[in-house]
């Protein structure tokens, strides 16, 4: 699936790439930078026409927020301006549609790249479940983060829910879904949703040095260790070494075959 940069710009999305490393900028900062359909699907289609040369994806938001979530004129009679209407869950193409956008957040996890959230402002509902879509996030000092659906009468469906008990635990994910409170970025960083708090002057630099310090390792190793990583939490022990012998087989096997 690809997607012309024209497209990419009327669902609210810049896109660049600059030798190994590609840019994703939610550039709606009239709304917040408020999500879409359209723009999830631009997110789909970016991720589904990446070039295999990229290996670090930087997620950010243009203006003085990461994202305020849905847009919820979604939710009205008139709907977003230009946008496809939102399904009725009686439709039976309902969920289907659902994996549909799914897909937007997906692909952020695909063991040959690491993706990065930078992140300031606010980063609510959907846009917290984006940067969860991350691998990494760096966050400004000034950021707010909630999940904010069940408040909104919805649950969180953006792929948001396994990576927040994966890293914050069962309870507290509870805790924070439920009372759909705002975690700042003091809190984010000793809940682990941010591996870097800096200030809004050293986001570009933090995220630079962050990026830089990535495309340092090896490209095939790092690879093949974030597929071994993504798989620990599902692994037994002996599984978990078992894969750990697997790919550095076929890690060296493939460097000797060069």
């Amino acid at each position: 699936m690809t997607i012309s940069p024209a497209e990419l710009a009327s669902s609210g999305l810049q896109f660049e790439i600059d030798d190994a490393v590609a840019t994703v900028t939610l550039n709606r900062p009239e709304r917040r930078n408020a999500m879409t359909p359209g723009m999830w699907h631009g997110l789909a289609a970016i991720g589904g026409s990446l070039p295999p040369r990229v290996r670090v994806v930087v997620v950010r938001g243009a203006g003085s927020s990461f994202s305020s979530g849905i847009d919820l004129r979604m939710f009205s009679a008139e709907g977003v301006p230009g946008e496809e209407p939102v399904p009725s869950a009686a439709d039976p193409g309902f969920e289907q549609w659902i994996t549909g956008v799914q897909a937007g957040f997906l692909w952020l996890r695909d063991p040959a790249i690491v993706s990065v959230a930078a992140v300031q402002g606010h980063a609510i509902g959907a846009g917290c479940q984006l940067a969860l879509a991350c691998d990494l996030r760096v966050l400004a000092d000034d950021a707010r983060m909630c999940v904010k659906e069940p408040a909104l009468g919805l649950v969180p469906d953006l792929t948001g829910t396994k990576p927040l008990v994966d890293i914050v635990g069962l309870p507290r994910a509870i805790e924070l879904c439920l009372t759909a409170r705002t975690v700042d970025a003091h809190e984010a960083i000793q809940l682990r949703l941010a591996e870097l708090v800096v200030s809004p002057a050293e986001m570009d630099g933090a995220v630079a040095d962050l990026v830089a310090a990535l495309l340092a390792t090896d490209a095939a190793a790092s690879r093949a260790t974030k597929e071994l990583l993504i798989q620990a939490a599902g692994n037994t022990l002996e599984q978990q070494a078992a894969a750990e012998r697997r790919a550095q087989a076929a890690l060296l096997a493939a460097r000797l075959a060069r």
